[in-house]
C-alpha cells in the first residue's frame, strides 16, 4: 500500500447483518396545518391521487388519520429507495387491523420494487399529535452480499 492508496471507511444508509438480511428504513413527518392547506387546495383530486377508497373510508375525513397515512406512504418510498419517482402513492396502502395496528399493502410498481429488492417483510408505525403526523417504515430485505467497508482512495 502506497501513501496514496489507503483504506477509508464508507457509510451506507442500510444495515446488513451477517445472516444476509438488510434493514432499510424510511421516515416522514408533516405538519397538520400544512397538510390541511394542501388538501384544501388539491381537493378531491388530491385525495384520489394519494389515497385508496379503503383508506378514505377508514379515515372518515379525519385530518390526523389522512396525514399519518400520507407520511407512511412517503416513508415507504424512502425505504424502497425510490422516493416518489416511478410510483403512485395509491400503490402503497395503509390499512388498519381491528386492533388498530397499521399494515402496508404494496401493489403495482411498489410491489415490483419490493420484489426487486427482495423485501421479506415491511412494517409501519404511525403517530400524530394535534400539530403533526409521522410515520416510520422498516423493511427487511434479503442481501446476498455484505456491503464492503473499505475501498482504495487514490490521489491524482
Amino acid at each position: 500500500m502506497t501513501g496514496h492508496d489507503r483504506p477509508v471507511a464508507t457509510w451506507s444508509p442500510h444495515l446488513v447483518s451477517a445472516a444476509g438480511i438488510e434493514v432499510r428504513a424510511g421516515v416522514d413527518r408533516v405538519e397538520l396545518a400544512e397538510f390541511k392547506r394542501v388538501m384544501h387546495t388539491g381537493g378531491v383530486a388530491f385525495l384520489r391521487t394519494v389515497f385508496t377508497e379503503r383508506e378514505l373510508g377508514h379515515c372518515c375525513g379525519r385530518l390526523d388519520r389522512l396525514a399519518a397515512r400520507f407520511t407512511a406512504k412517503e416513508a415507504a418510498t424512502k425505504a424502497l429507495g425510490t422516493g416518489l419517482r416511478g410510483l403512485s402513492l395509491t400503490e402503497i396502502e395503509v390499512i388498519s387491523h381491528p386492533s388498530g395496528q397499521p399494515e402496508l399493502h404494496l401493489a403495482g410498481r411498489a410491489a415490483d420494487r419490493a420484489a426487486e429488492l427482495g423485501v421479506r417483510s415491511i412494517s409501519v408505525s404511525l403517530t400524530h399529535t394535534s400539530r403533526a403526523a409521522e410515520a416510520f417504515v422498516v423493511a427487511l430485505v434479503n442481501s446476498n452480499t455484505l456491503i464492503s467497508t473499505t475501498h482504495k482512495e487514490t490521489s491524482l
